[in-house]
């Protein structure tokens, strides 16, 4: 499956939340990150999120699709993180 995650978390976490992320997505922008994961990988992406993240002020939202054709993508401006460098 395609996903798509964005945080907003407290400056104390975001450095790990970003960090952990890059293990398993690619980096799209300042927290914002898509790939391809299945079932098992995402499980263990929001396992990890939880030790990181405190629940009770943070926020991390998963976006889920069957796959990357299943949504169009359309940047204005530069991109911080081509997905042409990915391999």
């Amino acid at each position: 499956m395609y996903v798509i995650i964005a945080y907003d978390v407290n400056v104390d976490r975001v450095n790990k939340v970003k960090k952990f992320l890059r293990k398993h997505l690619n980096w799209i922008q300042n927290s914002l990150f898509e790939g391809e994961l299945t079932q098992a990988d995402l499980e263990e992406v929001k396992m990890g999120l939880r030790e990181i993240i405190n629940e009770e002020e943070d926020m991390v939202v998963i976006y889920r699709l069957r796959s990357a054709d299943a949504m169009k993508r359309e940047v204005l401006g530069m991109e911080k993180s081509s997905m042409d460098e990915i391999i």
